[in-house]
């Protein structure tokens, strides 16, 4: 995967090594990434409003791929391993480790924004962090950001995206329900891959596609409702 950033800095006359070096990860922090501050996460639920409980947490496998990850098991982890299987398949590979790979959940409590504390439930994950770092200027390809746009309508409002919010996260997905959400349940059980496929909306490798106008639509409706 070769950044916007990398090629621009190609274009500009960095030559064909930096082209390389900028392909293999991404560009140094600047002054917006750098000023994001941190902050230790003490409460017992993440912002999102799920409890910090290290027993709901499993490991599971991004189907397709070589990773697994840790994630707040049932109808959360079902969601998230849909967005992270549809970005290595149509974005970029989340096992190369280009990018910084993928982050889940984890029990370190320094956070830089407090939608980070997401990943303490296991009910986040950040798809090439190091590429798309919080409070980076680095954006998404167009493609790209539609693909992800397409991901949100397949999660109906059961996600927030870290390009929605402030400070900007690109690489950065949560689930935005709370526990118990009968729209998550409902969402959950038609991406659950370990359902049969009778009942799954979509299966690994096969996915709708973001260039359809009704998806399109979609897309962008969801957009407006999110960030208003």
């Amino acid at each position: 995967m070769i950044s916007r950033r990398s090629l621009i800095g190609a274009a500009a006359g960095a030559g064909v090594l930096a082209v390389a070096q900028g392909a293999l990860g991404p560009a140094p922090a600047n002054a917006a990434e750098a000023a994001a501050g941190d902050a230790r996460w003490t409460r017992t639920t993440s912002a999102n409003g799920w409890r910090i409980d290290p027993d709901a947490i499993a490991v599971h496998h991004i189907e397709g791929s070589a990773r697994s990850v840790p994630l707040h098991q049932g109808d959360a982890a079902a969601v998230l391993l849909h967005i992270a299987r549809r970005w290595h398949y149509e974005i970029g590979a989340v096992d190369s480790g280009e990018g910084g790979g993928i982050t889940a959940h984890t029990t370190r409590r320094t956070v830089g924004a407090d939608f980070e504390s997401n990943h303490l439930s296991g009910t986040a994950i950040a798809l090439h962090p190091r590429a798309y770092p919080l409070a980076g200027s680095e954006g998404l390809w167009p493609h790209h950001e539609q693909i992800v746009r397409d991901i949100l309508v397949d999660c109906e409002g059961t996600v927030v995206w870290g390009g929605d919010l402030t400070p900007v996260k690109r690489s950065h997905f949560h689930i935005a329900a709370r526990p118990g959400d009968k729209v998550l349940a409902r969402v959950a059980a038609g991406l659950d891959t370990s359902k049969p496929t009778l009942y799954r909306a979509q299966t690994a490798g096969t996915v709708a596609d973001p260039a359809a106008p009704a998806r399109r639509v979609k897309a962008r409706r969801l957009q407006r409702a999110t960030t208003g």
